[in-house]
């Protein structure tokens, strides 16, 4: 190992060494975050990812409508992200389970990249927040595109998927 790669892995295990991870106790041990402490306040977060099709598997998909003979991809992908969402605390283990006030999923088309933009915001009104939601609504309704898909091309990426934005609780955040 070269001295700069060595010193740079020192300095990433460093850094894990400070940081505290909420799911963790201090022995290591795994934990659901306690939140009884915490006051409830409203939470939003935003995430968007991406399904890229070769161009001509592309453009015939946008010429039919987003329509297959499973009938169409965004109204499925809709009801899947919308379905995953509220059963993220199902999917992430410690998660806890939220009574969300409000899922909205759109889709969009971009030429340029050959893809389909998945955009999901999920807000509440508890004690934690909603990023996982977003971005497990994002990932489910980005599958259920390449599902829908498949049968057409297997040459399908999903990428790009992250968070945009959280606001509420301790901190917000807007991705770079």
């Amino acid at each position: 190992m070269s001295n700069d790669v060595q010193k740079d892995h020192e300095s990433t295990r460093e850094n894990t060494k400070q940081t505290t991870l909420s799911h963790l106790d201090g022995d290591g041990d795994i934990k659901m975050v306690d939140v009884s402490g915490k006051v409830a306040s409203t939470r939003e977060a935003r995430a968007t990812g991406q399904v890229r099709f070769p161009k001509n598997i592309y453009q015939q998909i946008k010429a039919a409508d987003g329509m297959t003979k499973k009938g169409s991809i965004t109204q499925t992908a809709h009801i899947a992200g919308i379905m995953a969402a509220k059963r993220t605390h199902d999917l992430i283990p410690l998660c806890h389970p939220l009574p969300l006030d409000k899922i909205v999923i759109s889709f969009n088309y971009d030429d340029a990249a050959n893809s389909i933009l998945v955009n999901a915001t999920v807000k509440v009104t508890h004690k934690t927040g909603v990023e996982m939601e977003a971005l497990t609504a994002v990932s489910v309704a980005c599958l259920t595109v390449y599902d829908m898909t498949k049968a057409i091309s297997h040459d399908i990426v999903i990428d790009d998927i992250h968070l945009v934005t959280k606001i509420g609780g301790k901190s917000d955040y807007r991705h770079a």
